[in-house]
This record gives C-alpha cells, structure tokens and sequence, in this order.
C-alpha cells in the first residue's frame, strides 16, 4: 500500500478540517426508540455532552415501545415540520425506557416521580433539571396540542 506524501502544511489543513467537521456527532449515537437494552445512563450523559457543546437543552423521553402516547408524540414531531425544527434546534432529544424489562430506576430515581407515559425532563447540558413535564397537558382529543407543545418548546429552551 502506497501512502501519500503530505508536506506539513497540508499536514495542518487536514488536522484542522477533521476537528471543525467531525465524521459523526455524539448525538448521531442516541436511541431513536426505547430500547431495554441501552445503557440510559450512558445516553443521557452522551446527549448531555452534545448539548452542552451545541449550546442546546436535553430532552429526556421517558416511555417504553408499549406506550401508545409515545409512538403519537413521535409521529406528532415528525408530521409537524416547525415543531420539528424547533427541537432540533434547541434541544438534544434522548429516549429512555421504562418496561418491565427495564424499569432504569436508578437513572430515573434522580428526578421526580413519574406518573404517566411519556414523560420530558428538561435537562441543561450540565444535567441539571430544568422542568418535569406530563405530558397530559400537551394533548388535545387523540394527539397532541401544537400550541401547547410549541410553547412548552419555547418556555424551556434556554437562551
């Protein structure tokens, strides 16, 4: 195999392009479904060090693949393009799980008691808790509020 000679300068250029473009953000690496056999401690830390490098809040999505209401707040973003925006651009969304496989109580011990599923923490990218949020509130009929849940996005954001 035949490698390319560089001089250093070049050597340089390349060095400071991987640093400003990393291949793969440590956002890239969180669940996008609740999934039992994660370590929610680990994903937590990983979309709280995201965060605080981009400038952004943490969403922690507490549910399980069994919760009806999970699946519609996730459609709910997905079908909502603005709302989609706005948590991409203010927020680090991290799923958790909590089943009877994997209840992750020593994670979700930190926080206040969670009453219904889902349920958002709003965490700064330090980890510390922001807001608890139900998410009965944010709902109308069979889905949820666009209003309520945009301004609940807005309210927590940060700067």
């Amino acid at each position: 195999m035949r490698f390319i000679e560089l001089s250093r300068s070049a050597r340089w250029l390349v060095v400071a392009a991987c640093l400003a473009f990393p291949l793969a953000s440590p956002a890239q690496d969180l669940p996008n479904r609740f999934d039992p056999a994660r370590d929610a401690a680990k994903d937590v830390a990983t979309a709280m060090a995201a965060a605080k490098a981009q400038h952004k809040r943490v969403i922690v999505d507490v549910g399980g693949e069994w919760c009806s209401w999970c699946h519609l707040l996730d459609n709910f973003i997905e079908d909502n393009a603005d709302v989609k925006a706005l948590v991409e651009a203010k927020y680090v969304w991290v799923k958790v799980n909590w089943s009877p496989q994997n209840k992750n109580e020593s994670l979700l011990a930190k926080w206040p008691k969670i009453k219904g599923y889902p349920h958002l923490f709003v965490l700064d990218g330090t980890g510390k808790l922001v807001h608890s949020q139900e998410t009965g509130s944010l709902e109308a009929e069979k889905d949820y509020d666009k209003a309520k849940f945009v301004a609940f996005l807005k309210r927590y954001a940060g700067k």
